[in-house]
């Protein structure tokens, strides 16, 4: 945008209102020195914004747009989302994706990418990839690939890359995170490029047994309570299993759908859903507390230590192999119409 034009727009009545041009410092060359002392002025600014995290019943959270994430930003989660990248490539045969992009993807962008770690993987894998990662908490490693960035950015606000469009757009672990992914997908079909690439893989929050063990347990109990609790204040929790219709809704074709079901624990025969069931275990064990502290303390008027005793009372049951709760992960991708 010119600094020196005049920017109008209509109102009602076919009045304009006339606002001011965006004046130049005239004092600032291209080679006065107090140039980057002003870029670095600016860059703390916002730095410190962005990392003045809320600190609340022992643990941390985002600090840009506050509140809209309901769980921790913290080491501990960072370990655990960490766990569960590995739980994922244990269950997906160690494939980060499934949608057929071809060999020499150019731009790609992973959403809300948390600590980084499949976007890293993702650049180590395709140096010929131009990658974005972009999250609202900047707590990803300063040392990566060339090909990767990392960007704080709020997925739910309005995007600018349809001008740049990408040939991949992958999102993992949104559940809980998101309140309008019609839209959001609406975002990714405009932003991909004709012949394009969306995933989106998920959990389903909604447990469930095939034998009937899970009623009356305090597991389900917890997942009752803290689902019901995520969607009443607005945040789909089984996003999963609605995907292939978001998807067909927003334009996508040759859309492809799998689902993973995986023990909640190691009461499974067979040796693979044993193995990822127990990773299962430790990491949703490690999560109880983090991922109902916030819902229900803040929307459900909860006393943090009635927390405590609801997840810890879930991680008792995880141990009891009586019990054979399945968790369902879902992958979802579809293609831009050329």
């Amino acid at each position: 945008m010119a600094e020196s034009s005049q920017q109008s727009k209509p109102t009602g009545k076919n009045k304009l209102i006339v606002q001011p041009a965006i004046e130049v410092d005239a004092q600032v060359t291209d080679n006065d020195s107090s140039y980057g002392n002003e870029l670095s002025i600016y860059s703390s600014s916002l730095t410190s914004s962005v990392q003045a995290y809320r600190h609340e019943n022992g643990r941390r959270y985002h600090a840009y747009r506050d509140g809209s994430y309901l769980l921790p930003n913290d080491k501990e989660e960072s370990d655990r989302l960490d766990l569960a990248h590995e739980l994922n490539l244990k269950m997906m045969g160690r494939k980060l994706f499934l949608a057929p992009i071809g060999p020499s993807p150019q731009r790609v962008i992973d959403l809300a990418t948390g600590t980084g770690i499949w976007a890293i993987d993702f650049a180590d894998r395709y140096p010929s990839a131009e990658v974005i990662g972009n999250d609202l908490s900047p707590t990803q490693p300063t040392l990566v690939p060339p090909n990767l960035k990392f960007v704080v950015d709020d997925i739910e606000s309005e995007w600018g890359y349809e001008n740049t469009p990408f040939d991949f757009i992958h999102a993992r672990y949104l559940c809980h995170s998101i309140k309008d992914f019609k839209k959001l997908i609406k975002q990714c079909y405009n932003c991909t490029k004709p012949g394009g690439w969306v995933e989106f893989q998920d959990w389903d929050a909604r447990i469930r047994s095939e034998d009937g063990t899970l009623k009356g347990t305090a597991l389900e109990k917890y997942y009752t309570q803290v689902v019901d609790a995520f969607e009443k204040a607005g945040y789909p929790a089984s996003p999963g299993r609605l995907y292939k219709e978001w998807f067909t809704e927003a334009g996508l074709v040759d859309i492809q759908v799998k689902k993973y079901p995986v023990p909640m624990g190691v009461w499974a025969k067979d040796p693979h859903y044993k193995e990822i069931g127990a990773w299962l275990r430790v990491a949703v064990s490690e999560g109880f507390e983090a991922a109902a502290m916030a819902v229900l303390t803040r929307h459900e008027s909860w006393k943090p230590e009635e927390v405590k005793v609801l997840a810890e009372g879930a991680r008792n049951d995880l141990k009891d192999r009586k019990i054979h709760a399945i968790m369902d992960f879902w992958v979802v991708y579809g293609r831009k119409p050329e």
